[in-house]
């Protein structure tokens, strides 16, 4: 299955450095979040990396931790 990646085009990230979304282990995740918290497709972007179990960077605004910590209670959640 290829995902549909259209929302990409409209990312808020997409013309910044990509080193801004992977910070070095213990550096904060601040400025990231604070694009991610301002564009459109944020929720796009979060789904995509959850579904892909993305291990690093910063993804919808959510730094890895966070994102796996949602997965958990996402799965708690009855369908």
């Amino acid at each position: 299955m290829i995902p549909n990646l259209a929302w990409q085009e409209h990312a808020r990230c997409r013309d910044l450095d990509v080193e801004m979304f992977f910070p070095e282990k213990g550096r904060a995740a601040r400025s990231a979040k604070r694009v991610c918290m301002e564009c459109e497709v944020r929720a796009d972007c979060l789904e995509y990396a959850l579904r892909r179990r993305e291990p690093e960077g910063v993804w919808g605004g959510l730094t890895p931790t966070e994102r796996r910590r949602l997965a958990r209670e996402r799965r708690k959640v009855p369908a």
